[in-house]
């Protein structure tokens, strides 16, 4: 039977008259600042109050809390990295010009006024950064947009921090994008219509009859967003919301944004290129804040066990779903970073704020790639739908010309 047209109220959050949810108070930030504390020194460390104040209002706070808690949220030991990569990675690699390219033209990634000797530094880091990881693991394939989430990691941890955060990210919650077909992808973004279905039946009626498809959010989903917001606070803030939430939590966010623009969309002509154009163009000055707490009430309303019941999404599984839960026991039996440190430097390695500086490059190596085969070799073996760990991998492309799009949607 047909549904009725309706629209369901999402969660609320305070806010003022514009939607926007109001800074915290000085006393909030400051209590915000004390919970993290409180949560790194903890043996082991509090992941689940981590996880609450990253995505809570206002995210992480500073970079200097970005470098402490993103990677205990991937299951990162920060005493123990991977080497910075030797010129060997750019040798025979059959990415290494797709990827030069793309970094090449990656400028607006960077803060203005960056001078260009910084920037042109950063931009060979950001190159070796890919390679590396996608060396260490054959069986990922790169896709354009991978080069906007590892700019974004470079920017605020650092180079071997960024090769251990990608890494991880590429094997769990960016997995689906990393298949040599388009056909995880489009599984992914499948999402999105029930979810804009479920919430407000009418506008999900006008996209349908417009014939608009999800293909406008595909670079949104892909690059965590960084490839489409101007300014890199608002990337950063979503960065901290994605990293303590469930590899779908972006598809969220998207319906959120979507229904935040109803009635543009609504009084848009019903044509696909019309609602295309309007809904590939995120305005800069979102609510972001409100469409946060919003993506999470619907996620909670609606979550991916729901969706997936759906005829549309069953007949595919997603890596990135069927291992989370897997993924997300790895990390909470962590030990804080002061442990960490103690016992790096029982096993006879000097440590400096960077991390891990052992004095045979090669053995350190060998040491981190062995440690991080065993947490990934675990967490497969946890997650029983997940099946044999070999993974196929995503060719995705940023900028489509129409005919394609007609042939993969």
């Amino acid at each position: 039977m047909r549904k009725h047209k309706r629209k369901k109220q999402i969660g609320a959050v305070g806010g003022n008259e514009n939607g926007y949810v109001t800074r915290e108070s000085d006393g909030g930030r400051k209590h915000k600042l004390t919970v993290i504390h409180q949560a790194l020194i903890r043996d082991p460390v509090d992941i689940e109050a981590l996880r609450r104040a990253a995505a809570g209002n206002g995210g992480l706070l500073t970079d200097e809390l970005r470098r402490k808690v993103w990677p205990k949220l991937l299951n990162i030991n920060v005493y123990n990295l991977p080497p910075k990569p030797g010129r060997e990675v750019r040798e025979n690699h059959k990415d290494y010009n797709q990827v030069v390219l793309d970094v090449r033209r990656s400028m607006k990634r960077f803060p203005k006024g960056m001078p260009a000797s910084e920037r042109a530094v950063l931009q060979e880091q950001l190159i070796d950064i890919i390679l590396e990881v996608l060396k260490r693991n054959p069986q990922l394939h790169y896709y354009q947009g991978y080069h906007d989430v590892a700019v974004t990691l470079l920017l605020v941890v650092g180079e071997r921090m960024s090769i251990a955060m990608l890494d991880t990210l590429s094997n769990f919650h960016l997995r689906d994008f990393m298949d040599p077909t388009m056909d995880s992808t489009k599984h992914i973004l499948n999402y999105l219509m029930p979810i804009l279905e479920q919430v407000d039946a009418e506008l999900h009626d006008f996209m349908i009859r417009a014939e608009v498809g999800t293909i406008f959010a595909l670079s949104w989903l892909i690059t965590w967003y960084g490839h489409v917001l101007s300014e890199f606070r608002h990337t950063l803030r979503l960065y901290d919301f994605f990293l303590a939430s469930h590899p779908l939590m972006p598809i969220y966010l998207a319906a959120t944004i979507v229904l935040h623009r109803e009635k543009e969309v609504k009084q848009t002509e019903c044509d696909m290129a019309m609602v295309h154009h309007l809904l590939s163009h995120i305005p800069q000055d979102l609510p972001y804040e409100l469409l946060i707490c919003q993506a999470q009430d619907l996620f909670k309303q609606f979550p991916p066990s729901l969706l997936a019941k759906r005829a549309a999404l069953q007949s595919r599984k997603s890596l990135s779903i069927s291992s989370f839960q897997a993924f997300h026991l790895s990390t909470l039996h962590q030990r804080p970073d002061s442990v960490l440190q103690r016992l790096t430097r029982a096993q006879g390695y000097t440590t400096s704020r960077h991390g891990l500086e052992a004095s045979a490059p090669a053995a350190r190596g060998q040491l981190w790639r062995e440690g991080n085969r065993m947490m990934k070799m675990a967490v497969w073996g946890l997650s029983a739908t997940l099946g044999a760990a070999v993974f196929a991998v995503a060719q995705t492309a940023m900028d489509w010309g129409p005919d394609l799009i007609l042939q993969l949607f």
